[in-house]
């Protein structure tokens, strides 16, 4: 236990990269992945044979692997990120294909009376949109919406693999250095809480959601 105290803060003070990721992943993500799946309906073919190519291509290569692409390919071409940019540009381009998806789905639950009604009412298609649909879809999207976001919670360990000081990047040099395995166990009881901190959020969103009913 004194070791696990003498590691503790070094390890913690990763922690502020990581919840940045986060939450700036979050902030991006959710407004980008409501155009994506605004842009799938679009009467159009040429706009949503792109959108759904953009789809693909983030959902069907690993994040990982859209990472290094993006800090270390573009900088071959003369684009070029910082290690935070690049990692913020990743998981927000990421996560909003999966986001679209979700909202895609919710936008689909709802009923075409819906639509109609606010016609009648005469509501143009973005008073329709934002006072009547989204807060519908906000709440059946809730469960599948707190799927994504638990995940995001552990994927932020993939920044590690461009030198960004996460807490599994400080926990690795910490149980390189001492030869112990007591870090790693420090750095997954900081995802657990992490993760235990998400989930009791989103379950009272869930339920304060339910009174819409």
């Amino acid at each position: 236990m004194k070791y696990f105290f003498e590691v503790l803060p070094s390890i913690a003070s990763g922690l502020q990269m990581t919840l940045g990721v986060f939450f700036i992943t979050i902030i991006g993500s959710i407004p980008l992945g409501i155009l994506v799946s605004l842009a799938m309906r679009s009467p159009y073919f040429s706009v949503r044979w792109l959108v759904n190519g953009y789809i693909w291509l983030m959902r069907g290569t690993p994040l990982l692997l859209q990472l290094i692409f993006i800090y270390y390919g573009l900088s071959m071409v003369g684009i070029s990120f910082s290690r935070f940019d690049a990692a913020a540009f990743a998981f927000i381009i990421n996560y909003a294909a999966y986001l679209a998806e979700i909202f895609r789905g919710g936008l689909q639950a709802i009923p075409q009376g819906q639509f109609d009604a606010a016609q009648v009412l005469g509501l143009n298609k973005v008073q329709t949109f934002f006072k009547i649909i989204l807060p519908q879809v906000i709440k059946i999207v809730v469960p599948s919406f707190g799927n994504e976001v638990v995940n995001l919670v552990k994927d932020t360990s993939l920044i590690y693999v461009i030198g960004l000081g996460d807490i599994l990047r400080a926990g690795s040099i910490a149980a390189s250095r001492d030869v112990s395995l007591v870090p790693y166990l420090i750095v997954g009881l900081m995802y657990l809480a992490m993760v235990a901190v998400v989930t009791i959020v989103l379950r009272r969103s869930e339920k304060r959601l339910s009174a819409w009913r």
